[in-house]
C-alpha cells in the first residue's frame, strides 16, 4: 500500500485532532472511533478519503456559520448544480443553498439537557462531545437512536436571529458508523377489529393484562404538551376491515416514536393497556413503560386469540393516574357564537411547496402564491423547524375555507387536531429559520383563550401585525407583547377589549381530546362566517390620506356660500371668501370605525402636541371636559388609544372666480390644499402604553414623593431620571433608528443629581418672531437683526431651588409648605420672565396660566444655576427698576413637570399662594367688555365661536413682522388675511364679540372652529370708528380651547352611506 502523501497526513492529523475533541468515546479508544468513521467516509467517498472535506464540530457549526449552508460528501458539482436548480421551481428569484465543504459525525438522540436533568421533548437532537443541536429527519428508525453516524448530506439552518443557534436539516439518510441493532423475532399480535370490541364493551380481564396490536397507520395526532406532560395519539387499522382503535403515547421514551410512524405503513406495538378518559367516557389504548414499537412483518408474528389476551377484571381502576391526567381539558375560553347563516368548512387533502412565511409566531405559511396553511389551531411541526419557504408538504385532512375574512386575500387551509402536516421535502433555498416562540405568544394566547374561530383569528392577526409594525420602533417588539397576568402588554391592552367584545361570554371550553377521539368531528373550524371587521386602525399616514380624499370628495365652491350673500360680493371678496373651508369627520364616519392610535409627542418645530407612529405625524388637540386646560407632560411618549374624536381637515383655495355665477366651474381652482389634525378629550384617551411606571398614579393624584434632609440643611427630593424623560419628547424621525433611543431612555435607572424649581405661571404670550439681545451677544450684530421663533411667560418663582437625589416621583409640593410657614416673612416674591426658544418651544402647548409646574435641570448640584442665567430684559443704563422681572432663557435640556392647577390646592397652600401673587380673576365677561364703562385695554373673556369668516387685515392692524417664521404646511393664506371670529357669551345670546387674528398667528392655533369655547388672553380691546367694540390678537394674546365642538354640525349628513359619509362642509361665512 502506497504511503499517504503529504496532503492526506495533514488531514489525517486534523481528523484525529477532531476525534479526540469532538468523539464521544471511552478514554484511549478514540482511535478505534476514528477509524470506524473513517472506514464509512471510504465508502461514501468510493474508496478514497475526501480531503477537500473537513471535520466540523456541534459547537463550531452553531458559533462559526451565520448563514445558511449545505454540505454534500459524495455530490459531483454538475449534481449539486442539477439539485439546486431543481429547488428554485417555487421560488425562481431565491438565491439556493450555498455548498459547504463539511463532515459532520455526530449522536442521533431524543434527549438534551436541561437545568437539572436531561429532558425529553420529542425531537431529535445530533450531539457530539463540544455540543447539541436540534435535527429533522424525513426518515427516522428506531435503532439509530444513540448510534454515531456520519451525515453525508445535510444543511445548516440558523435562526433569523443570529444570537440563538439553528437547526439541521438530514437531506439523506445519516450511514451507521457502527453495527445495526438486532430486531425480536416471533411475537403474538391481537389485530384491530379483534381490539375494537375491547374499546365499547366491558369484558373483563386479568389485571395489568397488556396487550400487543398490529395494524396499519391511518391517523398520526400532533404532539401536544398539556400541564406539563407531553403526548400524542395514533390510529391503527385492522389489515382487511375499517375496523379501527386510538392509541395514546406518552411515555417520554417513547414520544420519538412519532418521527418513526409514516402513514400507511404497518406497525406492531407491544405492552398495551385499556384506558378512558374519566370526563367524556372515551376509551382508548395505552402505551406502558415496557411498550416496545416495532415494524409489522407477517413471517415473524402470530395472531393471538382475543380470550387469551383478555381476562380477569377491568383495567381501569389499575391505570387511573393515566385517567385523571387525560381528563384534564384544556380550559381555552368562551367559545365563539355561531350565526344562523354559517359555512361549513369541506375537509380536503393537499400537497404543496412554502413560498413564504406571512406570520411564524401565528402559525401562516402561504403556500403556492395562493393558499393560507394555517397551524394555529394544532402545535406547529416541531416549531416550525423544515417549514421554510421551498418546502414541500402534505396535508391530509385539513379545512378548507373560503373568504374567512374580508380583508384577507387568501383561501385558508386550517389544520385542526384531527389533521395532519407530514413534511414531504426539505427547502433548497437559502431561507433562514424563523422559529416559533414558546411562551409570550400573544396571537396563541388570545386564540385559545377566547377559542377563536377562523375569521375572528385572522382579524386578531392582522390586528397585532399592523400594532407591532407601527410602534416596535418607539418601544421594541418584546416590551408590546410581554404582558403579565396583573400587569398586560400594550398590545395585549389594545386586543381584548376588541375580542370581548366580538366573543359572547360561554363557559364552553375546547375539548381537545373530543376532537381528536369523536367518532363525528368537532372542531373551531368546521363552520365559520365570513367576518367583516368591526373596527380598524390604520397607520397616521393613512388616516391623513384617507381624510384629505373625504374632504374633497363632493366638494363644490358653492357649497361654502349661500347664493344671496355670493351675489352681492365682490370678485376679490368672493375668493376671499372660498380661501379657507373645513369639514370635520368622527370616528363613525369610518366603516368600519376607525381606532386611532399614537405615541404622544410634542414638537419644538412647530410647538404642537402630536400622535406619532413609524409612517407620520398628526397634530392633536387635547382639552378636559371640565374646562381646564391640558398639561400632562408625564404623558410624552405614551402610546394613546383614542375612538372618540373629531378629525379636522382645514382646505386651503387659490382660486379667481369671476363671479358668484362661476363657482361650478372647477377651472378657476388653481391650487388647493389641505391640513389635517384630530382633536379629543382626555377622558377619551386610553393609556395602553405608559411612558413611566407610575403615570397613572402621577396624572390622577400627583406624584408621590420622599424627601430627605442632608447635613447642610438643603432638601433632596427622589425624582425620575431627567435623561429617560428628555429622550421622549421630541419627535424623532419615524425610522428604526430610534428604537435603542427609545427603550434605552424608558428602562434608564441611574441615578443623577438634578435641580428643580417650582413656580406658578402667572401670564403666558402667544408663539411670534422675537428680538432677543442674549447675555454675551452685544457685538454680534447680525444677531440684533435677526428674529427668532419664540414665546415668553411671566411666572413667580415659588421657594427656592432644591436639589434631587434618586429616581423617584414626589408627590407633594414641599416648597408651598415652606411659603405657607414663611410666607410673610422670608420667601421673596420674585418673577421671571421665561424666554422660550429653540428645543424648549415644546412647551408650550402644556403651560398655562394659573398652573403650578416645575424645572428640572438633569446632571445638574448648583442650586444656583437659575439665577446665573438671568439677565435685565434692557440694559440698565435705560432702566434700573427694581420691580422689572429678570429674564430667563430656559435651557434645550430641562424638563417641565406639570404638578398642580391653584384651583386644586389645599385651602391652606391656596391662601399662600394668593397672599403672593397678590391677583385677582383676570377673566372678564364678554358684556362687560362690550360695556362702555370697561376701562381695560388688554382683556380675556371665554365663550363659544359661532361663526368663523376669512377677511381683509382690518385697514389700521399692520400685519406683524413675520421674518424667519416658518410657514404652515399646507396653507395658502395671504398674510394680510385675518379671521374674524365671532363669538357669544352662551349658545343663542345676541351678545356677540367679533377677535381679529392675521393670517400669521393662525398656523400656530388649532381648533378655532364654529361650537368651541375658547378661553382669550390678553387681546387688545379696540374700538372702531362706529363706536363698535372688537378685539385683536397680539403678541402677548394666547388661546386655549376649554370645549371641543360637539360632535354633530348644525348641517345634517349625508345618510348613513359606509364608505363614502361626511359631516358636512361647514359653512364660512
Amino acid at each position: 500500500m502506497a504511503a499517504p502523501s503529504a496532503a492526506e497526513q495533514r488531514w489525517l492529523r486534523a481528523a484525529r485532532d477532531f476525534a479526540r475533541r469532538a468523539l464521544p468515546a471511552p478514554d484511549g479508544q478514540e482511535p478505534a472511533a476514528l477509524e470506524a468513521v473513517l472506514r464509512c467516509l471510504r465508502s461514501a467517498s468510493g474508496g478514497t478519503l475526501p480531503l477537500g472535506y473537513s471535520f466540523i464540530s456541534i459547537s463550531d457549526l452553531q458559533h462559526q456559520q451565520h448563514i445558511p449552508c449545505c454540505s454534500h460528501l459524495s455530490w459531483s458539482t454538475n449534481e449539486f448544480k442539477e439539485w439546486s436548480y431543481q429547488g428554485q421551481g417555487a421560488l425562481p428569484m431565491q438565491s439556493t443553498l450555498p455548498r459547504t465543504y463539511l463532515i459532520l459525525v455526530g449522536y442521533l438522540t431524543d434527549e438534551r439537557q436541561g437545568n437539572k436533568e436531561k429532558l425529553v421533548d420529542g425531537c431529535l437532537y445530533v450531539k457530539d462531545n463540544t455540543g447539541i443541536i436540534p435535527c429533522e429527519l424525513l426518515h427516522f428508525e428506531l435503532e439509530w437512536l444513540e448510534s454515531l453516524f456520519v451525515f453525508p448530506s445535510w444543511s445548516y439552518i440558523p435562526q433569523t436571529d443570529q444570537s440563538a443557534a439553528g437547526y439541521l436539516e438530514i437531506l439523506v439518510d445519516p450511514v451507521p458508523v457502527g453495527a445495526p441493532k438486532e430486531v425480536l423475532h416471533s411475537i403474538p399480535i391481537t389485530s384491530p377489529v379483534s381490539a375494537e370490541p375491547l374499546l365499547t364493551s366491558r369484558i373483563p380481564c386479568k389485571k395489568r393484562s397488556k396487550l400487543t396490536l398490529a395494524g396499519k397507520l391511518t391517523r398520526l395526532g400532533p404532539l401536544l404538551r398539556v400541564h406539563h406532560k407531553t403526548f400524542f395519539f395514533l390510529f391503527l387499522k385492522c389489515f382487511a376491515s375499517a375496523a379501527c382503535v386510538p392509541v395514546l403515547v406518552q411515555r417520554p421514551s417513547q414520544l420519538v416514536w412519532h418521527h418513526v410512524f409514516q402513514l400507511g405503513h404497518r406497525y406492531t406495538i407491544t405492552g398495551l393497556i385499556k384506558s378512558s378518559l374519566k370526563k367524556s367516557g372515551q376509551t382508548m389504548f395505552v402505551t406502558s413503560v415496557s411498550s416496545c414499537l416495532l415494524p409489522y412483518c407477517a413471517e415473524q408474528v402470530r395472531e393471538q386469540p382475543l380470550k387469551s389476551a383478555w381476562q380477569g377484571e377491568s383495567t381501569q381502576s389499575s391505570f387511573l393516574e393515566t385517567a385523571e391526567e387525560l381528563s384534564c381539558s384544556m380550559e381555552l375560553g368562551a367559545a365563539e357564537e355561531m350565526p344562523r347563516s354559517t359555512k361549513e368548512s369541506k375537509i380536503i387533502s393537499y400537497v404543496g411547496f412554502v413560498t413564504k412565511i406571512l406570520n411564524v409566531q401565528a402559525g401562516l405559511f402561504l403556500l403556492d402564491n395562493q393558499v393560507c396553511l394555517c397551524l394555529a389551531y394544532q402545535p406547529l411541526l416541531n416549531f416550525a423547524q423544515g417549514l421554510r419557504p421551498g418546502a414541500c408538504v402534505e396535508l391530509i385532512d385539513v379545512h378548507l375555507l373560503q373568504k374567512p375574512l374580508v380583508s384577507f386575500p387568501f383561501t385558508v387551509l386550517g389544520a385542526c387536531l384531527s389533521s395532519m402536516v407530514v413534511l414531504k421535502s426539505f427547502s433548497r433555498l437559502s431561507t433562514p429559520y424563523q422559529p416559533l416562540a414558546s411562551s409570550g405568544n400573544l396571537c396563541l394566547q388570545l386564540l385559545f383563550r377566547f377559542n377563536l374561530g377562523m375569521p375572528l383569528y385572522l382579524w386578531l392577526v392582522s390586528l397585532l401585525e399592523m400594532f407591532e409594525e407601527r410602534f416596535s420602533c418607539f418601544f421594541g417588539h418584546h416590551r408590546l407583547r410581554s404582558s403579565t397576568h396583573r400587569n398586560p402588554g400594550a398590545a395585549e391592552k389594545f386586543l381584548v377589549p376588541l375580542l370581548q367584545a366580538m366573543v359572547p361570554d360561554s363557559e364552553e371550553a375546547r375539548d381537545i381530546y373530543n376532537e381528536i377521539l369523536a367518532k363525528i368531528h368537532q372542531c373551531p373550524l368546521q363552520k365559520y362566517l365570513t367576518l367583516n371587521p368591526p373596527c380598524q386602525a390604520p397607520s397616521l399616514s393613512t388616516v391623513c390620506r384617507v381624510a384629505e380624499q373625504r374632504s374633497w370628495e363632493g366638494f363644490s365652491p358653492s357649497q361654502l356660500l349661500s347664493p344671496l350673500e355670493a351675489q352681492h360680493m365682490g370678485t376679490q371678496e368672493l375668493n376671499r371668501r372660498l380661501a379657507w373651508s373645513y369639514c370635520t369627520l368622527s370616528a363613525g364616519s369610518f366603516q368600519p370605525q376607525l381606532i386611532l392610535l399614537g405615541v404622544l409627542r410634542v414638537s419644538s418645530r412647530t410647538s404642537s402636541l402630536q400622535l406619532q407612529d413609524k409612517s407620520s405625524t398628526l397634530p392633536c388637540v387635547i382639552s378636559h371636559k371640565d374646562g381646564s386646560p391640558f398639561a400632562h407632560t408625564a404623558l410624552i411618549g405614551s402610546l394613546l388609544q383614542v375612538e372618540n374624536y373629531q378629525l379636522v381637515v382645514e382646505r386651503f383655495l387659490k382660486t379667481d372666480f369671476p363671479s358668484w355665477e362661476h363657482l361650478e366651474n372647477l377651472k378657476h381652482v388653481r391650487e388647493k390644499k389641505t391640513s389635517v389634525y384630530v382633536q379629543f378629550y382626555f377622558e377619551d384617551v386610553q393609556v395602553i402604553h405608559a411612558a413611566e411606571g407610575q403615570i397613572q398614579k402621577g396624572l390622577r393624584s400627583g406624584n408621590s414623593s420622599s424627601l430627605r434632609k442632608k447635613k447642610d440643611g438643603s432638601t433632596t427630593y427622589r425624582l425620575e431620571t431627567p435623561e429617560a424623560k428628555m429622550l421622549k419628547l421630541e419627535d424623532p424621525k419615524a425610522d428604526t433608528g430610534r428604537d435603542e433611543n427609545c427603550q434605552g431612555g424608558q428602562s434608564s435607572t441611574r441615578t443623577t443629581s438634578c435641580v428643580s424649581h417650582l413656580f406658578l405661571v402667572t401670564q403666558k404670550e402667544g408663539l411670534m418672531s422675537r428680538n432677543y439681545q442674549l447675555p454675551g451677544e452685544e457685538a454680534k450684530e447680525a444677531q440684533l437683526k435677526e428674529l427668532q421663533h419664540s414665546f415668553q411667560a411671566t411666572v413667580l418663582w415659588l421657594g427656592r431651588p432644591c436639589l434631587w437625589g434618586h429616581p423617584r416621583e414626589i408627590g407633594n409640593l414641599p416648597e408651598l409648605e415652606e411659603t405657607g410657614c414663611n410666607g410673610e416673612e422670608g420667601v421673596t416674591q420674585q418673577e421671571a420672565l421665561l424666554l422660550f426658544m429653540g428645543k424648549s418651544l415644546r412647551w408650550f402647548p402644556f403651560l398655562h396660566v394659573d398652573g403650578l409646574y416645575r424645572f428640572i435641570v438633569p446632571c445638574c448640584s448648583d442650586l444656583e444655576v437659575f439665577d446665573k442665567l438671568c439677565f435685565p430684559p434692557v440694559p440698565a443704563t435705560f432702566l434700573n427698576r427694581p420691580s422689572c422681572p429678570l429674564c430667563l432663557p430656559v435651557q434645550d435640556s430641562w424638563y417641565l413637570q406639570h404638578e398642580t392647577w391653584t384651583s386644586c390646592l389645599p385651602e391652606r397652600q391656596l391662601t399662600a399662594v394668593s397672599m403672593l401673587t397678590g391677583m385677582d380673576q383676570r377673566t372678564s365677561s364678554i358684556p362687560e367688555v362690550l360695556s362702555s364703562s370697561f376701562t381695560g385695554s388688554l382683556v380675556s373673556f371665554c365663550g363659544e365661536v359661532m361663526e368663523r369668516t376669512l377677511c381683509a387685515s382690518p385697514k389700521n392692524e399692520k400685519p406683524p413682522v413675520t421674518v424667519g417664521l416658518p410657514k404652515q404646511k399646507g396653507t395658502l393664506l395671504s398674510r394680510d388675511h385675518s379671521v374674524k371670529l365671532s363669538v357669544s357669551a352662551a349658545p343663542g345670546s345676541p351678545v356677540v364679540m367679533d377677535v381679529y387674528i392675521t393670517a400669521t398667528y393662525l398656523q400656530h392655533l388649532r381648533g378655532l372652529l364654529p361650537g368651541a369655547k375658547i378661553l382669550f388672553q390678553n387681546l387688545e380691546r379696540k374700538i372702531s370708528r362706529f363706536h363698535n367694540v372688537y378685539c385683536t390678537y397680539i403678541a402677548s394674546s394666547c388661546v386655549s380651547i376649554v370645549s371641543l365642538p360637539a360632535s354633530h354640525l348644525p348641517f345634517p349628513s349625508r345618510g348613513d352611506a359606509p364608505d363614502t359619509i361626511l359631516h358636512v362642509h361647514h359653512k364660512q361665512e
